[in-house]
């Protein structure tokens, strides 16, 4: 039988989940956001957090202030009067110092692509992406928009440890990471600007419904943006465009 949505689970006794639909696309990664949207401009009594994913809302709420089905009609509610548009989002320019130690990938990817690393970084660097999702780690970000001729597996044995700010490449997703971990998604470069700092104001730079340039850039000017970032004389506005 096939799924009607949306619809509306319960996860556990203090969360439900809103999905919109069983498919990856960007029209319903806006219809995520713009619920999530929704509720953070006009709140509901009781809900603490919303978690925005590629094709659902989990919504985080007190069942002492609201019984979940409750919080279900009014979900269904908001639903109905959806206003989806693309007002609320960003567009951030990433400089991308690609190859080097954190980009150990980029040259065996060019060549399992038949590719020059010139041609893989241009491609890599020419298209817009949209962030779908942010998760796994504090502000690791799922980008999408990779061109198909980029789309690779995973490696079949994760690394054990792969530095923050390196970009990845796993099936047709692209990557940026927040902080220090294991992966096993091919990684083709490093940019410096922090996409998790708990010492900023607003920890995580990106957010689900953001747009993601990626822009390629020197050694010495990766290490001027750097610089400026522990000076504290740069911070997310300097990169949106």
């Amino acid at each position: 039988m096939a799924k009607m949505f949306p619809r509306i689970l319960a996860c556990g006794d203090s969360a439900l989940c809103v999905e919109l639909s069983d498919i990856i696309d960007e029209v319903i990664s806006g219809q995520v956001i713009a619920l999530a949207q929704s509720l953070t401009d006009t709140p509901i009594d009781g809900v603490e957090e919303l978690v925005p994913t590629y094709r659902s809302l989990m919504v985080v709420y007190d069942p002492e202030i609201i019984r979940g089905r409750n919080l279900a009609i009014s979900l269904q509610h908001r639903l109905e009067d959806l206003a989806v548009g693309d007002s609320h989002s960003r567009h951030f320019d990433i400089p991308v110092v690609y190859g080097g130690a954190v980009g150990m990938d980029l040259e065996a990817l060019a060549a399992m692509k038949d590719l020059t690393t010139s041609q893989l970084i241009e491609l890599h660097s020419s298209v817009e992406y949209r962030v779908y999702m942010i998760g796994f780690a504090p502000g690791f970000a799922y980008l999408g928009g990779l061109p198909e001729i980029l789309h690779t597996p995973r490696l079949a044995a994760p690394r054990q440890r792969i530095e923050a700010s390196a970009i990845g490449i796993g099936g047709k997703q692209a990557s940026i990471n927040s902080v220090p971990g294991p992966s096993g998604w091919r990684f083709i470069g490093r940019t410096p600007l922090r996409l998790f700092d708990p010492a900023r104001p607003k920890p995580f730079l990106l957010r689900a419904g953001d747009r993601v340039s990626f822009r390629p850039v020197s050694e010495d000017e990766a290490a001027i943006v750097a610089r400026s970032m522990g000076a504290g004389e740069m911070d997310r506005e300097a990169v949106l465009k």
